[in-house]
């Protein structure tokens, strides 16, 4: 099967209801205000807690501050949430105290887990020169990263350079973004045995070829798809052409669905065969792949659309509503599937996820007296998704495709 059907439930019959979305927006803006400590920290959830926290609680994108700091600015940017938190002061302080008590026990240029994405958020909300001096050396010093993946390594850290330039016009992000996608383009070989180019991960003491967004083959696709345009027109052809070489050969179908294995190699023992979640599976394999021009490619356009075929017929996930491996992730798959097609059925199936993400959230916070405070595992990545399902269209994953 290309899914368990025992991760995943039934949908909600409840219809999409703009009101009730906004409404959720607020709660969950307002629960953060409500639930910051005078420390400057969030208390931890406790489907969060996993292994030891760090002093001061964690501070980086994934499952701290910097995360949380960010969706309040956005939200209240687009006017759907206010917040009584001083931003700009926030983010310096976290800073300061992830010098202290780094997340990952020690320092690290992470992305989601450490300075660089840290340092993002701060340029974000401060546009200091200091953080973008930092974050330039912070980025710099993880090209040759040995992970090979998002979460740890250069096609995490590479984004904070892509962004930069973006935002700032200047030659030298631009620059440090293309010395790590030469780097990540080195790395990137032909396996004989498989028949398509992969990356190989060493991570946690493991050697895999993972395939999803979260760790694997589609996040590091993602990060050098981003700087297509900055390629010459052999390079970027051959680029695409492995990109989607590499998809079909991986995938496995059912009818019109499609996904991909955790990893090329088997599970180990006790681990799922097959997921339909952000990190891994179908989901992030369609965010990630999302900047490929739309109609470039007849074969890939397919394979994506058979993908959010697989996240439809496995429904919201059972492990909540976030957007790593939770219902609001595999809904954002959706949206971009709208974006990418204009066929209007694909954001209806995006709202019907939101409006599920809505109760599971309710059901949490009335479970436990309070709300879970991350933006990537959390509920505030789920208020990013209904703000997208809002505006009806695809913004892109937070702190991925938008800063």
């Amino acid at each position: 099967m290309l899914f368990d059907p025992s991760r995943h439930e039934a949908l909600t019959v409840a219809p999409w209801d703009a009101v009730a979305a906004r409404a959720e927006i607020r709660a969950i803006a307002e629960d953060l205000d409500a639930a910051r400590g005078a420390d400057g920290a969030w208390p931890l959830h406790p489907l969060d807690q996993d292994g030891d926290t760090p002093a001061g609680g964690f501070k980086g994108i994934y499952l701290g501050r910097a995360g949380l700091l960010w969706s309040l600015a956005v939200l209240g940017e687009a006017g759907l949430a206010s917040s009584r938190i001083d931003l700009a002061a926030d983010i310096e302080r976290a800073v300061a105290d992830h010098a202290v008590a780094p997340d990952a026990g020690e320092p690290a240029p992470s992305y989601f887990l450490g300075e660089v994405g840290l340092r993002l958020v701060q340029w974000r909300l401060t546009r200091s020169a200091e953080s973008a001096t930092r974050l330039h050396a912070a980025v710099e010093s993880n090209i040759a990263h040995p992970s090979n993946e998002a979460l740890w390594g250069s096609p995490g850290t590479m984004l904070a350079a892509w962004h930069l330039w973006k935002a700032t016009g200047e030659a030298t992000w631009r620059d440090l973004y293309l010395r790590n996608w030469q780097h990540q383009w080195e790395t990137w070989r032909h396996d004989a045995a498989v028949g398509c180019h992969l990356w190989t991960q060493d991570l946690y003491g493991r050697v895999l070829q993972y395939l999803g967004a979260g760790h694997g083959f589609a996040g590091n696709a993602f990060a050098l798809l981003l700087g297509a345009g900055l390629l010459d027109d052999e390079r970027r052809q051959v680029m695409q052409g492995r990109v989607v070489q590499t998809l079909s050969c991986l995938a496995q179908h059912e009818g019109a669905a499609a996904n991909w294995r955790p990893a090329v190699q088997a599970p180990a023992p006790g681990r799922p065969a097959m997921l339909v979640q952000w990190c891994h599976g179908a989901p992030g394999i369609v965010t990630a792949i999302h900047p490929f021009p739309p109609g470039a490619d007849a074969q890939l356009d397919a394979l994506l659309c058979a993908a959010g075929e697989t996240v439809w017929q496995a429904g919201p996930l059972t492990k909540g509503a976030g957007l790593c491996h939770g219902t609001a992730g595999n809904g954002m798959a959706l949206l971009a599937l709208h974006a990418r097609t204009g066929d209007t059925e694909w954001l209806a199936r995006a709202r019907r996820f939101a409006m599920h993400a809505i109760g599971q959230v309710r059901a949490l916070r009335q479970q436990h007296g309070h709300g879970r405070h991350s933006l990537w595992t959390g509920d505030a990545g789920v208020a990013c998704f209904l703000a997208q399902c809002l505006a009806g269209r695809y913004e892109g994953m937070p702190l991925l495709d938008v800063v």
